[in-house]
């Protein structure tokens, strides 16, 4: 969830003049990589494959989002395609985290879908699956929708959803009748009050409910995106009685201490790893949720 600061946080970097400073200067990438593995998709399997020795699982995201035409949509496509050739021969425990908007979704919805399944129907030939990432709110009818009907054919997709949307119980009724793995988060869009919860105590209840539902249903793999402890206590406190599995879900970089904790406890967790060069937009939603960061690179920024 991106509170008041952290909307201001995302204008702010959403200036050219600020974007220009943290592209073009060494903190702005020291800041980057951070929480990005890299440009490339050897970063991308080098990171992966670290997360593997430490015995966490990773889901990898090449970067990019709202493509504007059908070659950029096909040049998403085919990086993925290779994403998953290397997590086969690499022998990598994981998938991948598709947005439907790098596939071509608004602008060749068709192509979308055909992109999707072509993802799905490779992943099952290497034995993985393919992690659906939620994006802005009107885009998640046509996000459900779409992975109902590919799930219907191929059976071993994900879709993310958002804690912080008044609609996200509905959708999880649908999710739940498609079967699949399922990625709680909170939600990282700035939403109005009529489609979101707008506080940080109606989200963390709204988070908890939807925790105690998909973790007492049998027919889907519950994987709980948090890195806030008070919600790691609930999930683990029914994880007790939970007779299937599930897993813990954290971002690449993101208080790795507690990473290493949770996978010494015996807890399944996987990593979303994010790689491409198109880090900023997603580099400028870590630091909307955390400003925290944005002080850390200013004072590094202010010492060169």
């Amino acid at each position: 969830m991106t509170s008041t600061l952290g909307r201001t946080v995302l204008a702010f970097t959403e200036q050219p003049p600020v974007r220009k400073v943290f592209t073009d200067t060494r903190p702005g990438r020291a800041l980057s990589t951070r929480f990005v593995a890299g440009e490339t998709l050897d970063d991308a399997v080098a990171a992966a494959l670290g997360l593997d020795r430490r015995g966490a699982r990773v889901s990898l995201d090449h970067l990019g989002e709202h493509v504007s035409d059908r070659s950029q949509a096909e040049s998403a496509r085919d990086d993925y395609l290779a994403c998953l050739d290397r997590i086969g021969v690499e022998g990598i425990d994981g998938n991948i985290s598709v947005k439907l908007t790098q596939l071509g979704l608004g602008t060749d919805d068709g192509l979308a879908a055909e992109s999707l399944a072509a993802l799905a129907a490779r992943a099952r030939e290497i034995g993985t699956s393919v992690s659906v990432d939620m994006e802005e709110s009107e885009l998640t009818e046509a996000t459900v929708t779409m992975f109902e009907r590919v799930q219907a054919v191929h059976g071993n997709l994900g879709l993310a959803v958002q804690a912080y949307l008044r609609r996200t119980p509905r959708d999880l009724d649908r999710i739940i009748a498609a079967g699949g793995h399922v990625r709680l988060c909170k939600g990282a869009y700035a939403e109005p009050p009529d489609l979101a919860y707008q506080s940080r105590a109606e989200v963390n209840a709204a988070f908890d409910r939807l925790t105690r539902l998909v973790m007492g249903n049998g027919r889907i793999y519950p994987a709980i995106a948090t890195h806030d402890d008070e919600r790691i206590a609930v999930a683990t406190e029914l994880g007790r009685s939970r007779t299937k599995g599930w897993e813990f879900q954290m971002l690449y970089g993101v208080r790795t201490k507690l990473q290493e904790e949770l996978l010494a406890s015996g807890h399944k967790l996987r990593v979303y790893v994010p790689y491409g060069s198109a880090w900023y937009p997603y580099l400028t939603r870590r630091l909307a949720e955390r400003p925290a960061n944005l002080w850390f690179f200013l004072r590094a920024a202010a010492s060169r």
